[in-house]
This record gives C-alpha cells, structure tokens and sequence, in this order.
C-alpha cells in the first residue's frame, strides 16, 4: 500500500511540475500601429490581458467597449490589457482604436506569436496571464464585463 501510494505521489509530482512550466506565457515582441514596440515583458508583475480580435469581427467589436470599461476600472490595480489586432489593416485598427476609445495598448498581430500561445483558431480569443507570468486562463468568444471583473477579482 505504501509503495503504491509513494507511486502514485511521484506520478503527481511530475504531472504538475511538467504543467507549472508548460503555462509560462512566452515573452514576445510586437509593433503597435504607430511603429512602437511592446513587449510582454514590459508588463511583469501584473495580471496581463492578451486579448486577440480583428477589425473584421462583430463579435470583437460587440466585446471592445466592456474591455475599454474594465480597464479604465481595473488598470491602476495591476491589470494591463494588451490588443491583438489579427489580420487586420493598421489604418482599419488606428480607426477602431479612436471609434471605441481603446486607451489600452493595441498592436498589430503575428503568425509566430499566435503560433506561440496554441494557434489562434478564432478571434475574440483572450488569454489571461497572472502576476508570475503563468497563463491562468484560455476563452475563445466574447467575454462580457461582468464575466470579465469576476475573471480578474480573483486574481488582483
């Protein structure tokens, strides 16, 4: 019995080691639309917000205005949002940034970046970093305000 158990500990063990290192988020470097580079790095030790959308996307602009609120509510509490525009013009994204008043930095998205976070298959898709870099949660479709502050809560 205690050999089994001693075993069964082990597998444990190695299951969640292996998984704590496969949620680090991977660092990357991307252009916002005026040329700027922003780094994921450039946010450690706050709870960071990847939130991938286009300029084409209905639902993407149905979820802009809640993510607009939520920053401006949660921003000065250790929470960053970061926009990745996917497939999109940067003149069509310099427009939605002013029309939606997006004050959070957006940037124009990459093949290899959306390779690095599993492929982004659909846009909205928002992934949510905790203050150690590990990724905490994964959700493709729109995400509402409240669902959003209840997401966070959690981790400020």
């Amino acid at each position: 019995m205690k050999k089994i158990l001693l075993c069964i500990v082990s597998i444990l063990v190695v299951v969640f080691c292996s998984n704590a290192e496969e949620t680090k988020a991977p660092d990357f470097a991307l252009k916002n639309p005026d040329g700027k580079v922003i780094k994921l790095s450039d946010f450690r030790g706050k709870v960071v917000v990847l939130n991938f959308w286009g300029t084409w996307c209905p639902p993407c602009r149905q979820e802009l205005p809640d993510f607009v609120r939520v920053y401006n509510n949660y921003r000065n509490k250790g929470m960053e949002i970061l926009g990745i525009a996917v497939n999109s013009k940067e003149s069509e994204v310099k427009a939605m940034i002013a029309e939606y008043k997006i004050t959070y930095p957006v940037c124009m998205g990459d093949p290899k970046v959306e390779s690095l976070y599993g492929g982004i298959r659909a846009v909205p898709t928002t992934i949510i970093i905790d203050r150690k870099g590990n990724i905490v949660s994964r959700k493709i479709g729109i995400i509402r305000e409240k669902e959003f502050e209840e997401m966070l809560k959690q981790l400020l």
